[in-house]
């Protein structure tokens, strides 16, 4: 028997009484939603903006935000239906909405990021941010980008299959029931992954929440990727494309493809990591960005 007893959305007293750096956490009103953000770093150096990918929270960065403080800003929200953010209504779902959902959030604060840094779904948004003129960093860094459509006919199935899914109520409830911590392990293995038994976890407490998948589920249902394709040509800022060599949820080959129709970018590849490679080995990552904001002038020393 599936329990509908237990909250549907991930709980703050409950699933964030052990939260990472949970005394980096607020929670600010934006655009209609209550956003849960963390805050790492001074207030007067250079804002850094990190969002995590489709499925996850602002946990993902637990590794690799705190190596940014040092030099940044940096501010790391839950995006829209994800971790303890509010959902945004079904109609504004798709890619452009939460673009402009987490430019609210930005005008809130009142910051200007000058890099944005995005995994997979996360960097889709920042890009569809740049290019519509919400955001105008002078850095954007993908890890693992999902800036281009499936390959084949997964780009048809894929969504439908995925809006399907969304618009039954008792999906998201029927895998919050089986979302054992080793039905999370082999997900994210499939990834081409393998996190700590802490990681495992903090993606296990979500799962067994149905809001936050049904959250992760209105993304891919609502996701067109074929529009941010067709724009990159014209994306504006540096961009540096971190790819795990391990990645099977995109094909590392896509990020050299993506490469040759930005502007201004390069594809940094790191061996032996998947598709979370930032939460695999976040100093290794970082020091990519680093660099790249020290060509930039960004950053010095």
């Amino acid at each position: 028997m599936l329990s509908f007893d237990k909250p549907d959305r991930p709980v703050w007293a409950e699933d964030g009484q052990d939260w990472p750096h949970r005394a980096a956490s607020r929670f600010v009103t934006a655009g209609g939603l209550t956003w849960h953000i963390q805050e790492f770093g001074e207030a007067e150096a250079p804002v850094l903006l990190l969002l995590h990918g489709t499925g996850a929270a602002n946990h993902s960065w637990r590794g690799l935000a705190p190596l940014l403080a040092g030099r940044f800003r940096v501010i790391a929200p839950d995006l829209p239906g994800h971790g303890f953010t509010d959902p945004l209504p079904d109609g504004t779902l798709s890619l452009p909405g939460m673009a402009k959902a987490v430019a609210a959030l930005m005008t809130t604060l009142g910051l200007s990021p000058v890099i944005v840094a995005g995994h997979s779904a996360g960097a889709a948004i920042l890009a569809r941010m740049a290019l519509d003129g919400l955001a105008s960093p002078r850095l954007l860094v993908a890890f693992n980008g999902a800036l281009a459509p499936l390959p084949g006919a997964a780009n048809l199935l894929f969504p439908s299959m995925a809006r399907l899914l969304f618009l039954n109520p008792f999906t998201p409830r029927l895998f919050a029931w089986t979302a054992d911590r080793a039905a999370v392990r082999r997900l994210i293995e499939g990834t081409g992954s393998r996190l700590d038994p802490a990681g495992l976890d903090l993606y296990r407490r979500l799962f067994a929440r149905p809001g936050h998948v049904r959250g992760a589920l209105g993304m891919m249902a609502n996701w067109n990727l074929e529009r941010l394709h067709r724009d990159l040509s014209r994306l504006g800022p540096r961009c540096l494309l971190v790819v795990g060599s391990e990645d099977k949820a995109i094909a590392p080959d896509t990020a050299f493809t993506l490469a040759k129709r930005l502007p201004d970018a390069r594809v940094a590849l790191v061996r032996g990591l998947g598709h979370l490679a930032h939460e695999e080995a976040p100093e290794r990552v970082v020091d990519l960005l680093l660099d790249e904001a020290r060509a930039l002038g960004i950053i010095e020393g």
